[in-house]
């Protein structure tokens, strides 16, 4: 049965970042978002800063975003530009783009001080497709491997980055994945969603550790009809003319944002504001009934339910997960 108090707190919110989310892939952007030597991506993952950037040989690194000296942070998160070296905004000292310590700035002589011994902290960096992830987790298996089920899913388009939205919930990131991993609630939740697809052949299936979404689209909707899910809080949504990935990020015990990346035909105006009007609708639907869900497990009545064998397999196997990740049994 669900341990509903892994949903709340700061205790389980810990475990969460350093068992699950800082040992997994996570996405960080797309490299056409950092072009040029020197360009970054900075992000917080599992509640840790991390910086990617394009290095002078044209590859991607990624460190820690935190000086060796007092934990000055390198770079402001998000995107920008720090030219031929990363300056601690704390106290200056300077680290060249493959996390060598350059200068450590008016240090003076410090007995025994090698600053061979002091640079940053490195973190795993991979690209799929021209999508961005790092894990801290430096002897993880690799992206690909991770990613294989995904091999013979439909190419995504090279198309650009043309919108890129948030929207915050407040929920814990796992009440909001598990919406995300079923289709049992499309009726009540997301009534008109069966303009779109048709809905009573909603299919999920879990193929390592890709849980596959997929629905037949009618002939007007802007949906592919296809969405795959890569553990632990990331899914690629399918549209007719572009793709969206949505990253899920857990920012406190019950916040959680949403980061919703579309790239898409930018001449395909009409159904580029059609995708927009649909995954806001939807969107606002699902903060509903999670902000619902959670502030229920928050007032300690509901002690966990039974899962659908037709519709919940998939928050079955993820509640198995987090389980083992908690160091529990498995949900019965």
């Amino acid at each position: 049965m669900l341990r509903v108090d892994l949903y709340c707190g700061e205790e389980p919110l810990k475990v969460d970042r350093t068992q699950v989310l800082r040992r997994s892939w996570q996405f960080i952007g797309h490299e056409a978002m950092a072009p040029s030597p020197g360009d970054y991506l900075a992000e917080e993952i599992g509640g840790a800063p991390v910086v990617v950037v394009r290095n002078a040989e044209g590859g991607l690194a990624a460190f820690h975003n935190v000086c060796r000296h007092r934990a000055g942070a390198l770079v402001a998160d998000g995107q920008g530009s720090c030219g031929e070296a990363f300056v601690c905004r704390y106290h200056g000292w300077r680290y060249a783009l493959d996390g060598r310590l350059k200068s450590a700035t008016d240090f003076g002589a410090a007995p025994g001080f090698d600053p061979r011994r002091y640079g940053l902290f490195p973190v795993r960096v991979e690209t799929w497709r021209g999508l961005v992830f790092v894990n801290l987790d430096l002897d993880v298996a690799s992206l690909a491997q991770m990613l294989e089920p995904l091999a013979g899913a439909a190419p995504l388009p090279a198309f650009p980055l043309v919108e890129r939205r948030s929207h915050t919930l407040a929920c814990n990131w796992k009440t909001y994945v598990e919406n995300y991993l079923e289709g049992y609630h499309l009726p009540m939740v997301h009534p008109e969603f069966d303009a779109d697809v048709v809905v009573a052949d909603y299919r999920v299936e879990i193929q390592g550790e890709v849980i596959f979404h997929s629905a037949p689209p009618r002939d007007a909707s802007v949906y592919a009809g296809t969405w795959a899910w890569l553990w632990p809080n990331l899914a690629i949504n399918t549209y007719r003319h572009g793709y969206m990935v949505e990253r899920m990020t857990a920012m406190g015990p019950e916040e959680t944002r949403l980061d919703y990346f579309y790239f898409f035909d930018p001449a395909r105006t009409a159904e580029l504001a059609a995708m927009f009007a649909v995954s806001d609708r939807v969107t606002a639907q699902d903060k509903r009934v999670c902000e619902e869900v959670q502030r229920n497990l928050r007032t300690g009545i509901y002690r966990g339910g039974v899962l659908s064998p037709k519709h919940e397999h998939g928050v079955a196997w993820f509640q198995t997960r987090i389980a083992q990740a908690h160091g529990e049994p498995a949900p019965a």
